[in-house]
């Protein structure tokens, strides 16, 4: 295809590079154009200074001074990501050394640049447009190969094919035949030939003098200065090689019908038909414009071998990138995430098993009574001397009633008497925890919902100080055995009661003392018949006389004849009067109507005492209130700081696995230097290259992550069942496991990735 307008002007172009405090000139002021549809090759000795200028040209590199226009565009002043995107948008880079990306097949390879461009297709037409080129270069059946599995030849096709999948305007080859055998060179020569007649502008830069007989034109470089520009000799085409092929063969090749019998037909390494040698080639102009033109093959493209699948298209470009980069270094990756996956174990295991403690534990106060009140009388002084909690009888039944009426966030209220006693039924006797007299409500304080066996005893009762009781499966056990003790009699101090009630099971509270070894009885039975205060200060009355005949019962063994003291007359009574005793109770338990509301319940109780015990203002209360959410919160509070603990050597953990993850990016981005200037070259910005070293980041610290939530649960597990530790699955801590995981991949990723992005492509292509 004869040159039609201009593509490149360079315009007295000068390149200095500055080492240190010495400036080195490389270009010297060069000046040219070249024409679209041309096929040029710039040529020098090493150091003449072509490859500075085909950086300059390739937009990797800007000049010091002079102007460079590409396409109308100026290019001289534009920035880095700006000259990227003019890379992605007009031009391919064929390399000497074909910087093909290891462990990746040549379908990924070639799509490659597409994840940078602006217009990039969707991810099923860039797998078939990667597809076609490779089979329109003779490497239809090696679709999934690796670099490793193909020779030179088939490498530098996929490094052609990688360059023409944005359909560039211009193609750049540096030494593209200098790492090839001379059969294979010629092969891709021709290669490059025919990609010029279809309309490519195509620059080979080289120092071989051969390359010049299959060019329109050769500008040569000597010393920064371009010392000639002259006609290349441009050698004939076949119409059927290379590309122009229209029956691939099955190993790949392209087969030649009927070769020019000027220029003979010899097996090359890549497949094809190559031309033995440029050397019978007649040179002249004139050859260029009588080639045929090359029409595009008519045979049906196969599709992938790696059938596209739904779930895949769906995968951002970025995130496939970044999973194929790691895919690609399997072992190294799962290393990586080793300390992601500890921490994050550590935090599951961690926090499940603090959560099951913590929540054991509240259940347990639970079971001892939620939202709990306890008023009880305060100590009695004697000459200075305290006569110990509770020693001061100032709390009445009343009071429990008034505190019901008169208190709002008040739900419940029980008035309650304790007492020791030993408990006989039949041949066997049982000394109960707690013998407690109170009032159907104590169970309602105490939630106690439901009983296993019977009723529990009613007001009625109380209030007819009724010999009945109500029983725990601990007392229950001990007496009964298996026998249903409801209906049943026991005696306590040769008091009969009868068993109305068996409780529910509630175990052992905070302290370890068995809530199930309990009996409760009316609190007036418990007073005025087991513990045998009559409720005032005189004695109970003798017989009036020796003679009156008595009947003996099992509540007065030891009956007097006499009384001890003479009986007062009715002169002396009212002379002398006797204090009579107001009935007393031992404490009165509260359940408040929500743990909101305990401390208004407080101050209600409090108020309403201090009127009715007839308190001043400047005195002390005769009373005092235990608050047992207040215990509930001080274990709770014990429980979250052990589990804080627990957690910050959890974070550690992560913190140490997060600086694993730095070190290894850090190698990483060492290792893969010569990826991020390819990269580069084919059109990512600076924040392409640090998007994917975050996601690569991101994903094999999510990916340690789940690895780590399922091993922290294993643990957990495994402490269950070995040692019976309560355990509670926290999907907080999960939730907030994968969140600290992508932190800690941001976090620690984004400096080397940061150092990925700002390194410069030329240097990078050429770091060994």
């Amino acid at each position: 295809m004869p040159p039609t307008d201009e593509l490149i002007r360079v315009e007295n172009i000068t390149k200095t590079y500055h080492l240190g405090e010495v400036d080195v000139p490389v270009l010297k002021g060069v000046s040219f154009t070249i024409r679209r549809g041309e096929m040029v090759a710039l040529m020098g000795a090493s150091g003449s200074g072509k490859s500075t200028l085909m950086n300059i040209l390739g937009c990797l590199d800007r000049p010091t001074s002079g102007r460079y226009s590409l396409d109308g565009q100026e290019i001289s002043n534009l920035s880095s990501d700006q000259r990227a995107l003019v890379r992605t948008a007009k031009l391919g880079f064929v390399f000497q050394s074909f910087n093909l990306l290891p462990r990746t097949t040549a379908v990924n390879n070639v799509v490659m640049p597409l994840d940078y461009s602006s217009t990039a297709p969707s991810p099923g037409e860039a797998d078939h447009r990667a597809v076609e080129i490779l089979t329109r270069v003779g490497l239809g059946e090696r679709l999934d190969h690796v670099p490793s599995q193909m020779s030179g030849g088939q490498q530098q096709r996929v490094a052609i094919a990688r360059s023409l999948i944005n359909r560039p305007a211009l193609l750049l080859g540096d030494e593209p035949t200098g790492n090839l055998d001379s059969k294979t060179s010629v092969e891709i020569l021709q290669m490059f030939q025919q990609l010029n007649e279809t309309g490519l502008t195509v620059i080979l830069v080289t120092h071989d003098p051969k390359v010049a007989s299959y060019v329109h034109r050769v500008i040569r470089v000597v010393d920064g200065l371009i010392e000639e520009d002259t006609a290349g000799g441009r050698a004939h085409v076949s119409p059927y090689a290379g590309i122009a092929a229209t029956s691939p063969s099955q190993n790949g090749t392209s087969a030649a019908p009927d070769s020019d019998p000027e220029l003979p037909a010899t097996e090359s390494e890549g497949g094809g038909v190559a031309v033995a040698a440029p050397s019978k080639v007649r040179v002249s102009t004139t050859a260029v414009a009588a080639a045929p033109t090359v029409k595009t093959a008519t045979a049906p493209v196969p599709g992938p071998s790696h059938k596209w699948s739904l779930a895949a298209a769906l995968i951002p470009s970025p995130l496939r990138t970044a999973v194929n980069a790691l895919r690609r270094n399997k072992m190294r990756s799962a290393l990586t995430t080793l300390g992601i996956i500890i921490g994050v174990g550590a935090v599951i295991a961690m926090v499940e098993i603090s959560q099951g403690s913590r929540n054991a534990l509240m259940k347990t106060m639970t079971s001892m009574g939620a939202n709990n009140l306890s008023v009880r009388s305060s100590d009695a002084r004697s000459g200075g001397i305290s006569m110990g909690s509770g020693s001061s009888k100032t709390l009445t039944p009343d009071d429990a009633v008034e505190i019901g009426r008169q208190c709002p966030s008040v739900s419940a209220v029980a008035p309650t008497v304790r007492t020791r006693a030993q408990v006989i039924r039949g041949g066997k006797n049982w000394v109960p925890d707690q013998l407690i007299g109170t009032a159907p409500g104590y169970l309602v304080v105490r939630d106690w919902s439901q009983l296993d066996d019977g009723t529990m005893f009613t007001e009625r009762d109380v209030a007819g100080s009724a010999r009945v009781c109500v029983i725990g499966q601990t007392v229950a056990r001990e007496l009964f055995g298996r026998e249903s003790p409801v209906g049943q009699d026991l005696r306590v101090k040769n008091v009969t009661l009868k068993v109305v009630g068996v409780l529910s099971a509630k175990g052992a509270n905070m302290i370890g003392m068995d809530q199930d070894d309990v009996l409760m009885a009316p609190w007036t039975t418990v007073k005025y018949r087991i513990s045998g205060d009559t409720g005032n200060a005189t004695t109970a009355a003798a017989p009036a006389a020796s003679g009156t005949t008595t009947t003996n019962s099992l509540s007065n063994l030891y009956p007097t004849a006499k009384p001890l003291y003479p009986e007062q007359s009715a002169a002396q009574q009212m002379n002398t009067p006797k204090p009579v005793k107001f009935v007393n109770i031992d404490q009165i338990d509260v359940k408040a109507a929500s743990a909101e509301s305990i401390p208004k319940a407080i101050s209600e109780i409090e108020a309403l005492l201090r009127e009715r015990h007839n308190i001043r203002e400047e005195d002390e209360s005769d009373f005092y209130i235990r608050d047992m959410s207040e215990f509930q919160k001080a274990l709770g509070s014990t429980s979250e700081l052990m589990g804080g603990l627990l957690m910050i050597v959890a974070m550690i953990s992560l913190a140490v696995g997060g600086v694993g993850i730095m070190n290894i990016m850090l190698v990483s981005v060492t290792e893969r230097t010569r990826e991020i200037g390819l990269r580069m070259a084919v059109g990512a910005r600076g924040f392409h290259i640090l998007r994917q070293f975050l996601i690569e980041s991101i994903v094999l610290c999510l990916f340690g992550g789940i690895v780590g939530i399922m091993l922290g649960r294993i643990a957990s597990t495994i402490v269950w069942y070995f040692l019976r530790w309560p355990i509670e699955p926290s999907l907080f801590a999960i939730i907030g496991a994968c969140a600290v995981s992508a932190a800690v991949g941001i976090g620690f990723g984004f400096y080397p990735a940061w150092k990925a992005s700002r390194l410069d492509p030329i240097e990078a292509l050429r770091y060994e």
